[in-house]
């Protein structure tokens, strides 16, 4: 580990139960996931057959979420509408012991929704269900005397705008005011052209077609999106500016210092929805800590990479920004290695696209004829097979002090190069039961040795319709002789 790796860890771990406090735009988002089998015979338009639907909170209530993912104590200041859209995001935000929710209701006001209708891994359509209006009178009063009061208690703001209305020019002077006396750093998230309501803010993190809108000037270089961004240092009183590049990475511009930047740390692109939210989350968490703005952003780089591979308005948690930084095991296994949650994202994704689902297990502890063999046909009888894989302490168990010969993050390696496997997950019990129900897989596979009954999972499998198939074995080969050989 690195002295670098080791101190971006570090600040993780002081995260956790710091204050910072978010005001900005809640909103509703909502993915209809389905099939496209057929084009409609009313017009060129394809037909989505819906097969599930998922509901959470975005815009500023994702910035929320993230903040609670990492462990941060939040208080969050919003509007939403005295309508359902308003009370299931008033649910799902009261779902997070870690948030202090100050969500006013405006009975004059349309919840923000937006619902996007996704097949194969791509979204076909957004539709957008809003009325937008500036918050004023007792209302706005309301909300303003919330947010400033909880600012000296606070160790970061962040100012999450999506254009709804929540932050006025009033309401953005009045607190960037505040928090800049008290000594608090001050984070934006930025929209429209109008920057004058930022001025004075620590940082604001436009991407670079805000930062095109935002300066009027050309962004297709490095060059040009440093001469915008030293425009908006030079014009608004910023500290720093934070421009995201998508493929490119990230780049930080602070006054007086020379420009710094982080490559982008991406292993698939599933979904961009929530990046932004979550790169604010993370400069607002670290900048709490105290730690530098470079630091925040080398830890919201990796967490947005992390949550563009994800599907729907996702978050990055400490875990997974943590395991992305050490990476020892991720990178040994090709990108093949996931958490519970992943395998069940990926699962989803293969599910939409048509494929079959295979799975197996075992400690393939010093890999053999036999295991390739068995891991071949398991892989004749679906389109994609997750190996679940015994961790180090569930094979002591099993098989004592001795065992394995081999870590997890060795076999995970070797596993991970054979072509018959498409993704591993290691479970730390001694069955692989509860990962089975969960993946739910097409086809439960194990060698003859067993008897259909015996096979850990398969009354579950059977019980929906899967098949459960006995491989034939190599005989003559297996880790205990080969051990036994090698003792010999």
């Amino acid at each position: 580990m690195t002295d670098r790796t080791a101190h971006l860890q570090a600040v993780l771990d002081q995260v956790a139960g710091r204050r910072v406090l978010c005001v900005g735009d809640a909103m509703l988002d909502l993915f209809v996931y389905g099939a496209v089998d057929r084009i409609s015979p009313e017009g060129p338009i394809p037909i989505l057959t819906v097969e599930r639907q998922e509901t959470m909170p975005g815009g500023a209530a994702n910035v929320v979420r993230n903040l609670a993912a990492l462990g941060a104590e939040t208080c969050f200041v919003s509007l939403a509408g005295g309508d359902e859209a308003g009370r299931s995001l008033t649910r799902l935000i009261g779902k997070h012991d870690s948030v202090e929710s100050h969500l006013l209701v405006d009975h004059k006001r349309q919840t923000t929704v937006k619902e996007r209708y996704v097949a194969g891994g791509q979204q076909l359509l957004r539709a957008d269900r809003e009325n937008v209006h500036a918050v004023s009178g007792v209302l706005a009063e309301d909300l303003m005397e919330r947010a400033v009061a909880e600012v000296e208690t606070t160790g970061a703001l962040i100012l999450s705008d999506y254009g709804k209305g929540v932050l006025t020019p009033d309401i953005c002077r009045a607190l960037i005011e505040k928090a800049t006396l008290a000594g608090k750093p001050v984070i934006v998230d930025p929209k429209g052209d109008d920057y004058e309501r930022y001025r004075g803010a620590t940082v604001v993190t436009p991407n670079r077609k805000e930062l095109a809108l935002a300066t009027r000037m050309p962004v297709g270089t490095t060059e040009e999106i440093a001469a915008a961004a030293n425009h908006l240092l030079d014009h608004y009183d910023l500290t720093a500016v934070l421009v995201t590049r998508s493929d490119e990475g990230m780049s930080l511009f602070v006054r007086g210092e020379p420009p710094a930047h982080e490559p982008a740390n991406v292993k698939k692109v599933y979904d961009v929805s929530g990046a932004g939210d979550t790169v604010v989350a993370l400069m607002g968490a670290v900048l709490a800590v105290g730690e530098s703005l470079s630091t925040a952003m080398a830890l919201a780089n990796v967490a947005a990479g992390i949550v563009v591979g994800k599907p729907g308005t996702a978050i990055a948690e400490t875990r997974e920004i943590r395991d992305s930084f050490s990476g020892t095991l991720d990178r040994i296994a090709h990108g093949k290695l996931e958490d519970l949650d992943g395998a069940l994202t990926q699962v989803a994704d293969w599910r939409e696209r048509g494929y079959s689902i295979g799975f197996t297990n075992g400690c393939f502890d010093l890999l053999h004829p036999g295991h390739v063999s068995l891991l071949t046909q398991a892989k004749e009888r679906c389109d994609r097979l997750i190996l679940g894989l015994n961790s180090d302490a569930s094979i002591r168990r099993l098989k004592g002090e001795t065992r394995p010969v081999n870590s997890v993050e060795a076999r995970a390696a070797v596993l991970a190069g054979l072509a018959s496997v498409d993704l591993l997950v290691v479970f730390d019990e001694d069955t692989p039961i509860n990962l089975i129900s969960a993946v739910k897989p097409d086809v439960l596979v194990k060698g003859a040795d067993y008897t259909v009954e015996t096979v850990v999972g398969s009354e579950v499998v059977l019980a929906y319709g899967g098949k459960v198939h006995l491989a034939e074995l190599e005989d003559g080969f297996s880790t205990t002789k080969t051990i036994e050989k090698m003792k010999a």
